[in-house]
């Protein structure tokens, strides 16, 4: 396999909540890479949000964006969706899944320490599960660990030998 990025637009309408938003997203890359498939090409995409209180955090745009993020996060739990989309020219297999994360109370400095050690910008709720933060601000996870680090890979093998049995 190989790996690419696409250039694509992860907004996505207001309407939209949970599932249904990170799906709009991933396809929209999946839609982005669409021409560059050849026959014998299976591709796949995939995107991750994180939820709280009903409301998307994505990834930030600035040191304090992610401080407030981690700060909202810290002693609560919250639910990470992904969603992956799986295609080739023929047809296109789509599902999502879900875990939920239970963070201890992190304190500011530990916040500070962690974005400043780690550069949490390209992460969905601003943190990396499989970073220190993860280390010592998780306490249970409910679900695919995998998944919170952004690709629910048992899952994802699964629907692979699906599609492939089908294609």
């Amino acid at each position: 396999f190989t790996t690419c990025s696409v250039d694509a637009d992860e907004s996505f309408p207001a309407e939209l909540k949970g599932a249904d938003a990170v799906q709009y997203i991933c396809k929209a890359k999946a839609d982005a890479y669409r021409p560059q498939l050849n026959d014998n090409t299976i591709a796949i995409t995939a995107d991750t949000v994180v939820i709280l209180d009903d409301k998307i955090i994505g990834k930030p745009k600035s040191h304090e964006e992610a401080f407030s993020m981690i700060r909202s996060l810290s002693g609560r739990v919250h639910e990470v969706i992904t969603a992956v989309c799986i295609f080739s020219k023929e047809k296109c297999e789509e599902f999502y899944a879900s875990t939920e994360v239970h963070f201890s109370e992190i304190a500011d400095e530990e916040i500070e320490y962690y974005i400043n050690k780690y550069k949490p910008f390209d992460k969905a709720g601003s943190y990396g599960v499989q970073e220190w933060i993860g280390y010592i601000g998780i306490e249970k996870i409910v679900g695919s660990y995998f998944n919170v680090m952004g690709l629910p890979v048992k899952r994802l093998y699964d629907e692979l030998k699906i599609f492939i049995e089908t294609l």
